[in-house]
């Protein structure tokens, strides 16, 4: 069991898409909580203080991920959470979706998210304890209409993580989703506002998710304490 029960003192938590949204949010609020954390994007500057470091990342690249991912168990001896937050949105009419936007999206959205999970889970195992948060989408449950390639990606995702859950068990890792609803990031930005306000109507919490609304549910599932928490998925919203 990690020190700090009351907190994260002395954990070290990496999180991927950190450059921005809710990346950047999940750094600072761990920071904030006693971590050591290290954020990747492919836009971030290398940097490090005595509260994390910063690494220029693509996550679609296995071979920059295992490297990354590596790097920081060599040099702090220990690996206690990981969150996957790097993907993206396509908005496209499923009778406008190009082949190549759909790979992207499983390329992004899934295979780099089920890549680092399992060469973070490797190192999770040899300390017989570890938690792996994914980022998932109300897109999955509410059939989003013009998100068939982003919604099915972090479909895939889902279910992978659930899988990963039964099969990491035995080695005290937890594995779980958070489904944001719309957040103010830069994700929905380009999104046209009738469309996001008829979205937000179908909400039963009628709102955008705030950014702290994120953070701590993504903080539930990182906590030592969630320990008979795992293959879950949480949608925020009140959706189900």
């Amino acid at each position: 069991m990690p020190e700090g029960v009351g907190g994260f003192e002395g954990q070290v938590i990496l999180i991927t898409g950190a450059s921005k949204g809710i990346g950047a949010h999940l750094v600072e609020r761990f920071r904030a909580r006693g971590a050591w954390v290290a954020g990747c994007a492919r836009s971030m500057t290398p940097s490090e203080d005595e509260g994390g470091s910063s690494h220029a990342v693509d996550v679609t690249d296995e071979v920059a991920t295992r490297a990354w991912i590596r790097e920081v168990y060599q040099r702090k001896g220990r690996l206690d959470v990981l969150i996957n937050n790097a993907g993206a949105a396509q908005m496209n009419h499923c009778l406008l979706t190009p082949r190549a936007t759909l790979h992207a999206a499983l390329d992004l959205n899934y295979v780099a998210a089920a890549v680092a999970s399992r060469e973070a889970a490797k190192l999770m195992r040899k300390a017989r304890y570890g938690r792996i948060i994914n980022l998932t989408t109300i897109a999955v449950p509410m059939l989003i209409e013009g998100e068939m390639a982003y919604a099915a990606s972090k479909a895939a995702l889902e279910v992978s993580t659930r899988v990963m859950a039964r099969e990491l068990a035995p080695f005290g890792v937890t594995c779980n989703l958070v489904g944001p609803c719309p957040v103010d990031t830069d994700l929905i930005r380009g999104v046209p506002r009738p469309k996001m306000e008829a979205l937000i109507e179908r909400l039963p919490l009628k709102r955008m998710a705030s950014l702290e609304d994120v953070g701590y549910a993504v903080e539930v599932f990182a906590r030592p304490e969630a320990a008979h928490l795992s293959g879950q998925v949480l949608y925020l919203g009140g959706v189900s």
